[in-house]
């Protein structure tokens, strides 16, 4: 594999850091700006807010723009935004510089698989994007982790130096390695994606995504709060607890993928919100002792971004059937659906901690992916009407032929 395939790697590596760090980061914010828990919790939303904007918007406003130097500003935006955040004077600058970081997430994402096809064969092409984004898992794994413990040994705003250092290094692995000239076909329009929403059967899919992510959410967002004040955890035991976590979710993607692979996407999915619906009811009780909220935490994590390939290929095969010519369109706007259930999921949780308390987002998280388990449900059926539908349209065919 190319050089210029583990520059996007590390910038996917920084972009998902940025994203993800702030849940561990959350109650030291609030304290140090002097906000509420809710209100620090809109940091998670808004970022998610600004990817979903920027991914389907953004990348269509730059199709026409060069691929290595749109890389090249996103890198610098991304960097920017980072910066913004260490020296934030404020909270308002703060949430600024997260919509800024957002908007450049969103592009990335959208651009990346197309640079990373481009510098492989085409029988290497599902490698090199699986490759690009291994940055996102390594993130969950180490960089989220890594980042909370700075935050917390030497302040919030270091956890933002440090990671606009790791967008200089993706900007100039960028500039060194990736090729000047990328080939692309230009993006679909807005009205071409905004076609795609017409479709009923793609739009269940992405309720199931930003349903099933923002129950997940409404606890996540506020996990290590949790940790600290209801399972009684120090500021230093967070990281570490966000470490097994993050290991788990890496062990939780590959079953997934493997469970979608061997069973349909559709029963996989079912198991995959059955299993996190019940594993965040189950938080509700565990919380409160430490080595049980551990174990919960590790279970939650095998089950959290297990549904990823599932869904994705779930969006893929119905776009095929019902928009073929805008595949690449709708597998994008679920990402945009994961990053709006991310929003409504913190925005929601920051509601309930603020009303009833910390504890209570895991059991109404856990009943809002019972949601998107019964859409999963609905999808399925669709599924099996549909196919019934055309083998009894292919029979008087099949019976004329013979």
């Amino acid at each position: 594999m190319p050089i210029a395939l583990f520059a996007l790697t590390l910038s996917a590596f920084a972009i998902g850091t940025t994203e993800f760090v702030i849940v561990g980061l959350i109650p030291t914010i609030a304290s140090d700006l002097g906000v509420s828990l809710p209100s620090a919790g809109l940091l998670v939303s808004l970022y998610a807010l600004g990817v979903a904007v920027g991914a389907p918007l953004l990348t269509a406003l730059t199709g026409t723009v060069p691929r290595k130097p749109l890389l090249l500003a996103l890198m610098v935006l991304f960097t920017a935004g980072n910066l913004l955040a260490w020296q934030a004077p404020g909270y308002e600058s703060l949430i600024l510089a997260r919509i800024v970081t957002g908007l450049a997430h969103g592009v990335f994402f959208s651009i990346g698989s197309t640079i990373a096809t481009s510098l492989v064969s085409k029988d290497k092409a599902a490698s090199a994007i699986a490759i690009m984004f291994t940055g996102l898992t390594v993130a969950l794994v180490t960089g989220v982790p890594l980042g909370t413990f700075i935050g917390q040994q030497f302040g919030w705003r270091e956890t933002f130096l440090a990671v606009s250092l790791l967008g200089v290094i993706a900007f100039l692995g960028s500039l060194l390695f990736v090729p000047r000239h990328i080939r692309h076909s230009k993006p679909a329009s807005i009205v071409k994606q905004l076609a795609v929403l017409k479709q009923p059967r793609l739009l269940l899919v992405y309720a199931m995504t930003a349903i099933g992510y923002g129950g997940s959410f409404i606890a996540f967002t506020f996990l290590a709060p949790i940790l600290q004040q209801v399972s009684g955890f120090g500021e230093g035991a967070v990281s570490l607890v966000l470490l097994v976590y993050g290991i788990s979710v890496a062990l939780g993607n590959i079953w997934g993928g493997r469970l979608a692979d061997r069973r349909g996407p559709v029963s996989a999915l079912k198991l995959i919100f059955l299993l996190l619906a019940a594993v965040l009811l189950v938080l509700t009780f565990t919380a409160a002792n430490a080595w049980l909220a551990v174990l919960t935490v590790l279970l939650w994590g095998a089950v959290a971004f297990g549904n990823v390939p599932g869904l994705q290929v779930h969006v893929v095969r119905q776009a095929e059937r019902y928009t073929p010519d805008a595949v690449d369109v709708a597998s994008g706007l679920n990402i945009a659906a994961f990053n709006l259930g991310i929003a409504g999921g913190a925005w929601v949780g920051g509601h309930i901690v603020a009303s009833i308390g910390l504890i209570h987002t895991a059991w109404i998280g856990s009943l809002v992916v019972l949601i998107a388990l019964a859409l999963t449900h609905w999808s399925g059926r669709l599924d099996a009407q549909r196919t019934t539908s055309d083998l009894t349209a292919r029979e008087p065919a099949l019976a004329a032929s013979h």
